[in-house]
């Protein structure tokens, strides 16, 4: 694969980022070739459309590999999924892949990770401090086609992890981005947004937190897939353009506290 392929990355002004790291349903050839799980199975996992999203910044990344040959939000250990347990209880593979495939898919997983770095560098030297969308999107009608929703007390519209976030000082971005997200029209309704209720943001988040922690405040959006039919994958284009000016419309507040909390540090 030619980086483009890989992912897209694009570099602005604003100390806002929008990633969507899984995105992608892209497989290397020699990944294909050993997988046993069909297209099908692999995009109900994945979380297409959430790229569309990542236009509400001029900071965005897009990654186009799928999750299935390396998962960029687990550690590097985990990035390969080689048993069923690792992957919802999916048989993915015809045979184990060797050696050298999982190599080069964990060199994928590094270069990722130091291109992310550089970037969040250069954007911490200019600016300081920056808010990463991190977005992702879950299924919650699991049983079979047509099945009812997952329970809505354990089933939020919009899940927002802050699990390795040091919650107390980034307090007024997280409240305010829950607050607006919640208090948009959504076709007619409120959404119900939530923190920390099935997801607490994985390695993406966390390596963010770890190698930026006194600049970088990364929120794991998870949307429930409101805005498709997850067993088709067939989108409801105005559901999907609904979620994505949600989330948009919640950057100028974001702003505003970052900049305040810039003020007073």
């Amino acid at each position: 694969m030619t980086p483009p392929d890989l992912w897209e990355w694009r570099l602005g002004q604003s100390p806002v980022i929008a990633a969507a790291i899984h995105n992608g349903h892209r497989l290397r050839p020699e990944v294909a070739r050993l997988m046993l799980l069909d297209e099908a199975a692999r995009l109900r996992e994945e979380d297409p459309y959430t790229g569309e999203w990542t236009t509400l910044s001029d900071n965005c990344i897009v990654v186009h590999l799928s999750r299935f040959e390396v998962d960029l939000n687990r550690s590097r250990g985990e990035a390969v999924y080689i048993e069923p347990a690792d992957a919802w209880g999916l048989k993915i593979w015809k045979t184990r892949p060797p050696r050298d495939v999982i190599e080069r898919s964990l060199a994928e997983y590094d270069s990722f990770y130091a291109k992310l770095g550089s970037m969040l560098k250069r954007l911490e030297r200019r600016l300081g401090r920056f808010v990463v969308y991190d977005m992702h999107s879950y299924n919650h009608r699991r049983g079979e086609p047509g099945s009812p929703c997952g329970e809505p007390a354990t089933h939020p519209d919009v899940n927002v992890g802050t699990g390795s976030l040091d919650r107390v000082r980034w307090a007024p971005v997280v409240d305010r981005f829950i607050r607006e997200l919640g208090s948009y029209d959504f076709l007619g309704r409120r959404l119900d947004v939530r923190e920390n209720v099935k997801f607490f943001g994985r390695q993406f988040a966390r390596w963010i937190h770890e190698h930026f922690p006194a600049s970088a405040c990364v929120l794991a959006i998870e949307v429930k897939k409101i805005f498709m039919d997850e067993w088709t994958g067939i989108p409801d284009a105005n559901a999907l353009k609904a979620v994505g000016k949600a989330l948009a419309l919640t950057v100028p507040g974001v702003l505003e506290e970052l900049s305040r909390l810039h003020g007073m540090h």
